[in-house]
């Protein structure tokens, strides 16, 4: 049946936190894209802001968080609890017994609710926002109530594996660091002497280098205005999906959808990547590590990074836990001011200085830590392929070219 969105859901719906009062707060930045799931939040003072339930959807509406995907089921409150976020929210809650919340979702994730909410956007350049009353009314082909469980609950079980996934690679690499702070700052595994350096005292078969001394190939890229500004599926010549565009969002997310052609990845031949290179942003959330994942299909490199390549296998999970565990402090505080936000280049990253341990030692590391992020590589090649085939039902089900008329939930 055709409604108006108004009819089957309400938006911005009225909840009362007072003002001074501690709260959890989601922040815009929070919330990954393309992510059902919100990662994290914060308890603040409230002063401000849209209020949501557990249960509701919120929806970026300002440009370009929208289309970047950020949209998220609230899932983090307490029940009857109240939460608030940014003003640049639209928060949607499914009216009792006509709309399933899970549906409400992945209709606000389809392309019936986007495409139009982008279409809508006013406002100057780099500040436009969605027209709620546009939103508001839209007329949408919505099935039958015990139909919408059906398909909320079939793409939800997708979202949920992809979840757990990535709370079980979350803990693989919390085991791998355990296993770097008990050899490689609390030095468990060695019976040499010590020797004061300013890393404090260490083994004195470890060595202090800089970063440029390593046996590593170390590139930085700012990526030129023509790829900066690339979006969900761009076609510059053809073969659109030829290869994976990755960015400090992609990573940072784990859900990888912008693609290059081959032209534009010929181009781009300076970052191409093959999985397994350590990944810092030298821009904006400076100081962020990433391992980079072997996605089976070709991969360049997004801009404002920089990335190492180890020329011996041994180094490779030693340099990502060291820079993202135990080093992260120091690559912001190595920071500086550029014209518009701060930075640091290849040449300051270089001079930073570098603990080494004995090769014999990083290779029993390598051997007992690899098996780990071989098992966090085997869950991220899996959420692409869930993510994939969730994307690829989602138009399906919620136009009703899949008949789901028989399935059981």
């Amino acid at each position: 049946m055709k409604y108006k969105f108004e009819d089957i859901a309400e938006f911005n719906p009225k909840e009362n936190i007072k003002k001074g009062t501690l709260a959890k707060k989601i922040a815009m930045e929070k919330l990954q894209p393309f992510c059902r799931d919100i990662p994290t939040y914060e308890i603040t003072e409230f002063k401000g802001g849209t209020k949501f339930k557990n249960g509701d959807t919120i929806m970026a509406r300002i440009t370009p968080c929208l289309e970047n995907g950020k949209t998220a089921k609230v899932n983090i409150l307490e029940n009857n609890e109240i939460g608030f976020g940014s003003t640049e929210y639209i928060v949607f809650r499914a009216k009792p017994n006509i709309l399933n919340e899970d549906f409400l979702y992945y209709l606000v994730c389809s392309s019936f609710v986007r495409e139009p909410a982008i279409k809508s956007m006013v406002g100057s350049s780099g500040r436009q926002r969605v027209q709620i009353d546009v939103i508001k009314k839209l007329e949408l082909d919505i099935p039958l109530y015990k139909e919408q469980i059906k398909i909320g609950s079939i793409l939800k079980s997708i979202d949920d594996k992809i979840e757990l996934n990535n709370k079980i690679n979350k803990n693989l690499e919390q085991q791998a660091q355990a296993i770097f702070k008990s050899w490689f700052v609390d030095f468990k595994e060695s019976d040499n002497n010590f020797i004061s350096s300013e890393f404090g005292n260490i083994p004195d078969d470890f060595k202090i280098s800089k970063i440029g001394e390593l046996p590593i190939t170390i590139t930085d890229y700012v990526a030129n205005g023509s790829f900066a500004s690339l979006k969900k599926n761009v076609t510059l010549y053809q073969e659109t999906n030829y290869a994976y565009f990755i960015r400090n969002t992609d990573l940072k997310s784990g859900s990888f959808e912008v693609y290059v052609d081959k032209h534009s990845y010929d181009f781009l031949s300076k970052t191409t990547l093959y999985g397994g290179e350590i990944i810092i942003s030298n821009v904006g959330d400076v100081g962020s590590v990433f391992l980079c994942p072997n996605l089976n299909q070709p991969m360049t490199l997004g801009n404002n990074i920089i990335m190492l390549r180890p020329k011996q296998d041994n180094l490779q999970y030693y340099l990502y836990i060291w820079f993202k565990w135990s080093y992260g402090q120091v690559l912001i505080q190595s920071i500086k001011g550029g014209s518009a936000q701060p930075k640091f280049n290849k040449t300051d990253f270089k001079n930073l200085s570098f603990m080494l341990p004995p090769n014999s030692l990083l290779q029993k590391f390598h051997n007992i830590v690899s098996t780990i992020f071989e098992m966090i590589t085997n869950n991220i090649t899996e959420n692409q392929k869930l993510t994939q085939i969730r994307d690829n039902l989602l138009p399906k089900l919620m136009s009703g070219e899949i008949d789901i008329s028989e399935v059981d939930i």
